[in-house]
């Protein structure tokens, strides 16, 4: 694939949250400076149902519009790269169905997907995402001058085991780096045994023996982008104001702002793949 005649599509899940999209925007603008070819923002699913005044005139993109675009305009030459930390249904599932539907509008385009930000090895994820996470914690803690406290790795939830694999090799890998253990938690899950691997849940951290012994929990945020539950009035922030009676939290910055990210995403840009017909 010619990466001058390609168009690449820095693709989140997508968000009601108009700060989601403008963060997703910048991150692209980042990662076009790194390939040099054009990279746009583009989400699978909702945030092109926020106001474009909240986005700076500019409304957002999805990629089933996106690709039907660019292949009517002549474009034959597309890769995806997913904002996601492992391998989320929607890009195991969902997104395949898309680009399935991009090749029935043109034989000719090439398609390329780029694994997730955690590699293609849930098990052994990347190391740096447990470095971006170590880099936040530490500022918590200098920060606030915390001497006796607990960490917690939070993410949204899943109802893929391979995702919540990659969640708790992360905190492994995190607990290496800082030195002390390291609870994994989730935002939510789905009711039912099924769903179990999620547990424990935020809500319920404090009642955690080990966490109960200490006066304060920083909190890795597991999370790319602002917005609904990330986001600085979102779901966790919501939980955490609800568990302040028995522990004081502090949530550490979300991973996009962190340099590191942009390497990741240039590294998995640069493994893209072939899709398989």
């Amino acid at each position: 694939m010619n990466s001058h005649k390609t168009t690449v599509l820095l693709v989140d899940n997508g968000s009601l949250r108009a700060e989601s999209t403008l963060a997703l925007r910048q991150l692209a603008l980042q990662l076009q400076a790194r390939i040099h070819c054009s990279v746009e923002a583009v989400s699978l699913l909702h945030s092109h149902k926020v106001e474009p005044a909240s986005l700076h005139g500019v409304g957002a993109k999805i990629v089933r519009r996106r690709l039907r675009e660019l292949i009517d305009l002549g474009q034959r030459q597309i890769a995806i790269v997913p904002l996601f930390l492992g391998p989320s249904l929607a890009i195991v599932d969902y997104l395949p169905k898309l680009l399935a539907e991009a090749r029935e509008l043109s034989s000719d385009v090439e398609l390329r997907v780029a694994p997730p930000l955690a590699g293609l090895h849930p098990e052994h994820p990347d190391p740096r995402l447990a470095e971006i996470l170590a880099d936040t914690v530490r500022m918590q803690v200098e920060r606030h001058q915390l001497q006796n406290y607990q960490v917690a790795l939070v993410d949204h939830g899943t109802p893929a085991e391979a995702v919540n694999c990659v969640r708790n090799a992360v905190a492994q890998q995190l607990s290496s780096l800082l030195d002390r253990q390291v609870q994994a938690c989730s935002m939510e899950r789905r009711p039912g045994a099924a769903y179990a691997f999620n547990e424990p849940l935020l809500e319920n951290l404090a009642k955690q023996p080990k966490m109960m012994k200490s006066h304060a929990i920083v909190l890795a945020m597991f999370f790319l982008l602002p917005g609904r539950h990330a986001g600085a009035d979102g779901d966790v922030a919501q939980i955490c104001e609800a568990m302040q009676m028995s522990s004081i939290i502090y949530r550490s910055e979300l991973m996009a702002s962190h340099p590191k990210l942009i390497d990741i995403l240039q590294d998995r840009f640069d493994a893209c793949a072939p899709v398989a017909v």
